[in-house]
């Protein structure tokens, strides 16, 4: 196939993934984006299979059809409150990728290069295996937390900061070893144990990590395994697979800013702070000291929503598990009808994914006029009747305002209590995932809804 040919089919297919992302920025656009996504690796795939039909018939042609299989059957499977953790796993495939392209280029034969060549390459194989190996082992252990399989408190070593340094040091070393040595063996240990080390400092920094960051973490991944992919294309000399990836990587990085800055942090200190974990300066204060908490049952909900003029609907992640979406878009339109308005706030990291609370919402068919940000929204709660907070818990926390002893002190908040009535349905009056307790619970206008968040707000749409 002419080498022609092939970079306008990349230069194609690239465009199509600029597309793609610009389509994906919108809910309207959403649809069409994924579609342009979707052309455009579908052209790559074929591009690619026509430079070397040989390889496309055997291994290539095998790996597509198990992989298609084994992708087809978890998507089929796959509810909404998994898709975070099925996120995070699928860029540890992409880290691991990365390690593997990096060895086998290593260990390959090596094309005819001038010494400055030789040079360049042996620091793309380096990196490569680096930034892949710290995706792997921090996308699983992301992976882990967010599906309950180890805990979602922060591993916090004694030194820690001290011991990634060391680690970044010794990769930083050994990099320039690799480079300058010419002793295949030699280079082989120098990238064996550039793996390991990055792979324990993957892990390491994504354990370190709390619960409130992790919406965070699963977009710094994302970015990372951008990265990885645009270093497997460096040497591979595959430029759609550097655009791909650098596309990838630049916008998971910016999401990733967008995110922190609506949390009042920055990405060092999610990185290496241990946000929603032990590091504050006092203990904070515990459920059995803040008070009473007074019950509201669905019907008695049902006439307060039923004497609203404006209602504002903050969901969560335990909107998420109880499935409650389709319950509250039902009750959305019978409100609707009735002549309330019915608006939904959204924090920038509402649930365990960047966007996971907008697509159950799309999901249920909420209009997207009435989903807004936490910077639209929080001016409008002080005129707003009722504010029902739905399997939500520390984005709506008035301690992280003004206790400074409270380990998520700092973050902005969706200020439902300004609201005329707030409602909480939730199970149980326990700490949120990053382990804080909330004294929105035991404010004078707040009332617990007690119970399964579905099965609440079906008894509450019954009533209005």
């Amino acid at each position: 196939m002419p080498d022609t040919l092939i970079i306008v089919a990349y230069l194609f297919a690239g465009v199509l993934f600029i597309k793609s992302l610009g389509g994906l920025a919108h809910q309207k656009t959403a649809r069409r984006g994924n579609m342009f996504g979707i052309v455009g690796m579908a052209l790559a795939l074929v591009i690619t299979f026509l430079i070397d039909k040989e390889f496309a018939y055997t291994y290539a042609g095998g790996a597509i059809v198990i992989g298609g299989a084994i992708g087809a059957v978890l998507a089929a499977r796959v509810a909404m409150t998994s898709m975070p953790e099925l996120v995070a796993i699928l860029h540890s495939f992409v880290g691991l990728a990365a390690v593997l392209v990096g060895f086998a280029s290593f260990l390959g034969p090596q094309a005819e290069m001038t010494a400055v060549e030789h040079t360049i390459h042996e620091i793309e194989i380096y990196a490569a295996v680096a930034i892949g190996a710290i995706t792997f082992t921090g996308s699983i252990i992301a992976y882990a937390k967010l599906a309950g399989k180890i805990g979602g408190s922060p591993l916090l070593l004694p030194g820690r900061h001290g011991i990634n340094v060391l680690m970044v040091v010794g990769l930083v070393v050994g990099g320039v070893y690799f480079v300058k040595t010419g002793e295949a063996d030699l280079g082989l240990q120098l990238l064996i144990a550039n793996t390991v080390v990055s792979g324990v400092l993957g892990l390491h920094l994504v354990a370190a990590i709390g619960g409130a960051d992790m919406p965070v973490v699963v977009s710094l991944l994302n970015s990372y395994s951008g990265w990885a992919a645009a270093a497997a294309g460096f040497m591979l000399s595959n430029d759609l697979l550097i655009v791909t990836g650098a596309l990838v990587g630049s916008s998971g990085a910016i999401l990733s800013y967008v995110m922190c800055r609506g949390m009042n942090r920055s990405i060092w200190n999610v990185v290496f702070g241990g946000f929603g974990t032990g590091d504050s300066p006092a203990p904070a204060k515990t459920v059995t000291d803040q008070g009473e908490a007074v019950a509201a049952s669905p019907a008695e909900v049902a006439e307060m929503l039923c004497c609203a003029q404006r209602v504002v609907i903050i969901p969560g992640y335990g909107m998420a598990v109880a499935r409650a979406q389709h319950a509250v878009s039902e009750l959305t339109r019978k409100l609707r009808e009735r002549d309330v308005e019915v608006l939904f706030g959204i924090h920038p990291v509402a649930g365990r994914m960047p966007g996971h609370m907008n697509v159950l919402l799309a999901e249920a068919d909420i209009p997207y006029d009435t989903v807004l940000e936490m910077d639209d929204v929080n001016p409008l709660l002080e005129d707003t009747d009722v504010a029902l907070v739905i399997g939500a818990n520390d984005i709506v926390n008035p301690d992280a305002l003004v206790d400074d002893a409270s380990p998520i002190f700092g973050m902005p908040q969706l200020e439902v209590w300004h609201s005329g009535t707030v409602v909480v349905f939730k199970r149980s009056l326990s700490p949120g995932y990053a382990g804080v307790a909330n004294p929105l619970f035991f404010r004078e206008n707040t009332k617990m809804c007690f119970g399964d968040a579905h099965d609440s707000v079906t008894d509450v749409l019954a009533g209005v």
